[in-house]
């Protein structure tokens, strides 16, 4: 019989779980539920413990379960800290309590974007060594460092937050290029252009829009992704330059833009870079796609 974990992806929009097959990284009994509701109770350790019953009572051969969540937790990964998207379970001490529910069964977890960057190991396409930084581009900007295949986490557990770095015009990196940064950036610089664009002047560009246009050749929209591109490959020059990874992974829902962005970041990396760490560096989109949070949360087990 094939091993078999849970993977629960805690969001602040959705919580999704499934049944991942170790081998093949197949998902059954796939499950979501909005958070929102669950916050609403003011029991979400409760409900996601009900959740977690039923997939283990149709599952009863699943012994480990891993744990994806969108914040701070403990260097020994038992309890939550910070959990922005969700303030009510700051604090609590999710696995023991996991664990003193459901006896004789294994609870892992760790930050999302960390999870995720783990997952494209043991479940991404293509050959990944067992050294590289992941970084996610979405509402934010995510990362990790996986380091002999595990979790870089750090002196106090919480390492590789590149979307607090410091960037250009005085704030950190996800208020430059995050998602609604970059819609707001694109909406600037459609208002100061004069060429000719596809791109709307009435500031409902979106991102998909920016993509298509990029797609066709648009000028605009190749431009913005430049700066953007650029604010990024600054940021990856640093964490090159600080662990020594010469393989970089880009995931998120932005990582549409992949291609439109990679020229700049290299622009800068030929730049800024001596030899060295340029030799054999390798950037390249991951390719979870959605099922990243889910996939990750499962290779916790591993």
């Amino acid at each position: 019989m094939a091993t078999e974990y849970l993977g629960i992806d805690i969001g602040g929009t959705n919580v999704k779980m499934g049944i991942v097959e170790a081998e093949t990284g197949n998902i059954s009994n796939f499950y979501s539920h909005d958070t929102g509701d669950w916050r609403k109770s003011g029991h979400f350790v409760k409900s996601l413990g009900d959740a977690i019953s039923v997939q283990l009572k149709q599952n009863p051969e699943v012994s480990k379960c891993g744990i994806g969540v969108p914040g701070l937790i403990t260097r020994d990964r038992q309890s939550l800290i910070e959990i922005t998207a969700i303030p009510e379970i700051d604090g609590i001490s999710v696995i023991p309590e996991l664990k003193d529910r459901f006896k004789g069964k294994d609870f892992f977890l760790e930050n999302d974007a960390n999870a995720a960057a783990l997952g494209e190991y043991y479940f991404g396409e293509g050959d990944v060594p067992e050294d590289y930084i992941f970084v996610t581009l979405g509402t934010g900007v995510g990362g990790a460092a996986i380091i002999d295949k595990t979790v870089f986490k750090g002196g106090g557990g919480n390492a590789m937050e590149p979307g607090h770095m410091p960037s250009k015009n005085g704030r950190v990196l996800e208020r430059n290029i995050g998602k609604v940064e970059l819609l707001n950036l694109a909406t600037d610089m459609r208002a100061a252009w004069t060429g000719e664009t596809v791109l709307v002047a009435d500031g409902t560009i979106s991102t998909m829009g920016l993509v298509s246009a990029a797609t066709e050749g648009d000028k605009l929209a190749l431009e913005i992704f430049e700066e953007v591109g650029t604010l990024l490959g600054d940021g990856l020059i640093s964490m090159i330059r600080i662990l020594d990874i010469n393989t970089i992974l880009i995931g998120g829902g932005l990582s549409a833009s992949f291609e439109y962005i990679l020229p700049a970041i290299n622009k800068q990396i030929e730049f800024w870079l001596s030899p060295y760490y340029k030799k054999g560096l390798s950037i390249k989109r991951a390719t979870l796609a959605n099922d990243a949070g889910l996939l990750g949360a499962a290779s916790l087990c591993f």
